[in-house]
């Protein structure tokens, strides 16, 4: 039972009035209009409207607005079905007024039942039509449904109808025939809503984690569903200095070139040098130290004491002699090992830890003999 259906079965056990709208098609006379039908029914015969609202994310602002009063007062009692996230497409006033209920895969343990239903039950089923299914095409069918029993129902339907009944009147349906009964699996992703955001959430963790395998399976599935591979590219430069940093330096240079690649390649080639920098970025060494020391200097900035230029670091090509920009400067390369200690900044605050983590280590001890 998909979401009109749950809808309609709720309708059908309320004992109430029932008015359904597309919000695809309605407007606010139409809002406007089942909610005076839905006032006369109450005051007039003492009975609740109950308005079903299909496609709910396609009403604006302004209809939303009209619909919310009547919410309020109890006027209807209104069921909104969606495929979107309605944190999204519908207004918080309007949201806070009702509960959500989450329509999620059907686990495959589940599906197999239905399968199993569907081959047995003679009358809603095609048991009438003597289906005898091999386990490597259920095992298919329900793996290629992905999570949705009426894709299943409908690929069991099309086996059965269009496989030939053999001299004992038995249609044997194989791997085969499950496979072009079902075709494509339906990929499960929607680049407005959670989906975009969930998916590329476990991607940017799984590149994280080290996992390169994880990265490039979140990856292919966004590619598959049609998501833009500059999206990915660009996150993959995030990822390289947020959590690579200079443990490995490369990185970002990976990163950066296969953005490029992809800007001249396009698809479908780009996904090869996606999948180069994915599997490099993921298997490198990890340091958030560089993220980590922006941030905290950034808030220094905000919330620290007000620093200004020291003289000596100040431009000299104006002012040098009256106003002493960059009096007392010392040039480094001057000095042995092209390093002099000299202060750069007031009342010194240390933001940058490098870890012991690839690169950054050999980092860590050069500015630990430095600072000796």
């Amino acid at each position: 039972m998909g979401k009109t259906g749950l809808a309609r079965y709720i309708a059908s056990k309320s004992n109430a009035d029932v008015v359904e709208l597309n919000a695809v098609t309605a407007g606010v006379a139409d809002i406007r209009k089942a909610v005076e039908q839905a006032k006369y029914t109450s005051n007039s015969l003492g009975r609740k409207t109950l308005l079903l609202v299909d496609e709910i994310h396609h009403f604006n602002k302004t209809q939303q607005d009209a619909l919310l009063p009547s919410v309020e007062r109890g006027d209807v009692l209104l069921i909104g079905m969606t495929t979107e996230n309605p944190g999204f497409y519908v207004n918080a006033a309007l949201r806070s007024r009702v509960t959500a209920f989450e329509f999620v895969p059907i686990p495959e343990a589940e599906l197999a039942k239905i399968l199993e239903h569907a081959l047995s039950d003679a009358e809603r089923g095609v048991a009438g039509l003597k289906v005898v299914m091999t386990p490597e095409a259920k095992a298919h069918l329900v793996r290629q449904s992905g999570g949705d029993a009426r894709r299943l129902l409908n690929a069991v339907e099309i086996a059965a109808l269009t496989t030939a009944p053999n001299s004992d009147g038995e249609r044997r349906v194989g791997l085969d025939i499950a496979e072009e009964s079902i075709q494509k699996r339906q990929i499960r992703y929607d680049k407005k809503s959670d989906d975009h955001y969930d998916h590329i959430s476990a991607f940017i963790k799984s590149i994280r984690g080290t996992d390169p395998d994880a990265a490039l399976y979140w990856m292919a599935k966004m590619l598959e569903a049609g998501e833009d591979a500059r999206f990915i590219a660009r996150r993959l430069l995030i990822a390289a200095s947020e959590d690579v940093g200079n443990a490995d330096f490369r990185a970002l240079l990976v990163a950066e070139a296969a953005f490029r690649a992809v800007e001249v390649l396009g698809m479908p080639e780009g996904r090869i040098t996606l999948a180069q920098a994915v599997t490099f970025i993921a298997s490198a060494p990890k340091s958030n130290a560089a993220y980590n020391a922006i941030n905290a200097a950034q808030q220094e900035v905000k919330a620290g004491p007000a620093r200004e230029v020291p003289l000596p670091l100040r431009d000299a090509n104006m002012d040098a002699e009256e106003r002493g920009h960059g009096k007392g400067y010392k040039y480094p390369h001057d000095f042995p090992g092209h390093y002099v200690e000299q202060q750069y900044m007031p009342n010194p605050v240390r933001f940058y830890e490098p870890t012991q983590e690839g690169d950054e280590k050999r980092i860590a001890e050069r500015l630990k003999s430095l600072r000796k």
